[in-house]
């Protein structure tokens, strides 16, 4: 990498004030906006970087030093800096021992919420989902640099990632290492960021998955799909993605486990005498028989035709609480018609009985217990 003094076109000895008067002459002369040349984005960058470091006493005095420079000189306490470096971490053992660290990491996790018909849980289905998220940018391929170019090792940390600095205690010049601001830690510099990602080596975008939902799920149930989330930062490896699951409301249908609940009204001439009824369910027709005497809040269950269970084979049942419907308008004849069946059977007078119920709860309590 080129010295930035010869860059500049200073000496070593250059005060701030002769620093800063070089960059400006220089930025003037190769500013991609005056200068067409080819070369000059280029050097621009070069010139950039090099006043970067010199204009900060902190890194010109490091860059000065060179990478791997120590402070604590023959006559400091170098064997209780190794003691603080055993017991705080710091120090350029601790420091280089541990390296760089890598622009790679993995991905964030995602979270999907996905709404599901209730006819579609009792075999499970698939959908396309539409995902916005991060994607491995095209352009750099996850390198983050500009087509042609490739990172290069920070010239004030010399690849380690970490700056030493000598701090002076009671106990004498203990050494610390901490991440390197100019290259914060990785070891090398991007002169030259992909245009695309700017650098980060993924983009924002929506990508279409296609994912196979079991049957059986519930409001509330998250599904893990490994590896389906985020590109992390320079292409790293995706995070996962989770789909929360939630089970719309259905008119005619409810849900209790894995069984289906639903309620049949049942007119009373159908409940006296009985009869047999087609019933149009989530997945088909049944038959269910009403039998004679049929009351209400009794429970019809017809079997494997509830939801297929989560874990394991086999489906619940389905449970049809019956209702019967007392009319409520009846013409004359069929109201002397009541009064002839009333007539011909033993006169009941109504009377206190048992506490009951109501309705709902007594059909729920059966739903529960049958």
């Amino acid at each position: 990498m080129a010295d930035h003094y010869e860059v500049l076109g200073v000496d070593r000895t250059a005060t701030p004030e002769e620093i800063k008067k070089a960059y400006r002459r220089l930025a003037r002369e190769l500013h991609p906006d005056v200068n067409p040349s080819p070369d000059a984005s280029d050097q621009f960058k070069l010139v950039t970087h090099a006043y970067d470091v010199l204009s900060d006493p902190q890194a010109r005095q490091q860059y000065d030093a060179g990478p791997q420079a120590g402070f604590g000189g023959a006559g400091g306490f170098g064997g209780f800096g190794d003691i603080f470096e055993t017991f705080f971490g710091g120090g350029a053992g601790g420091g280089q021992g541990r390296g760089p660290r890598s622009r790679r990491e993995r991905g964030q996790d995602a979270l999907l919420r996905v709404e599901l018909d209730l006819d579609e849980v009792i075999f499970g289905t698939r959908r396309e989902l539409d995902i916005n998220t991060a994607v491995l940018c095209e352009t750099c391929e996850g390198s983050c640099c500009a087509p042609g170019t490739s990172p290069q090792t920070c010239d004030i940390c010399g690849g380690s990632g970490s700056i030493q600095r000598s701090v002076r205690s009671l106990l004498g010049n203990v050494m610390t290492s901490s991440p390197c601001g100019t290259c914060r830690g990785y070891g090398t510099v991007i002169p030259s960021p992909c245009p695309t990602c700017q650098g980060q080596g993924r983009v924002r975008a929506t990508r279409t998955a296609t994912v196979d939902i079991p049957a059986g799920v519930d409001t509330g149930l998250r599904i893990q799909l490994p590896s389906q989330g985020e590109v992390g930062p320079a292409g790293g490896p995706q995070g996962d993605l989770y789909l929360e699951i939630k089970v719309k409301h259905h008119d005619t249908f409810s849900r209790n486990g894995d069984d289906l609940l639903a309620t049949l009204e049942v007119q009373m001439t159908d409940a006296i005498l009985g009869t047999t009824a087609r019933l149009k369910t989530l997945d088909g027709e049944v038959s269910v028989e009403i039998k004679p005497g049929t009351q209400s809040a009794e429970v019809i269950t017809v079997k494997d035709r509830g939801i297929t269970h989560l874990r394991g084979s086999g489906r619940g049942d389905l449970k049809i609480g019956v209702q019967v419907v007392t009319p409520t308008r009846l013409s004359s004849k069929e109201q002397e018609l009541v009064r002839q069946l009333a007539g011909s059977r033993k006169q009941v007078p109504p009377h206190l009985a048992a506490f009951q119920q109501g309705l709902f709860a007594k059909l729920r309590d059966r739903f529960l217990n049958v």
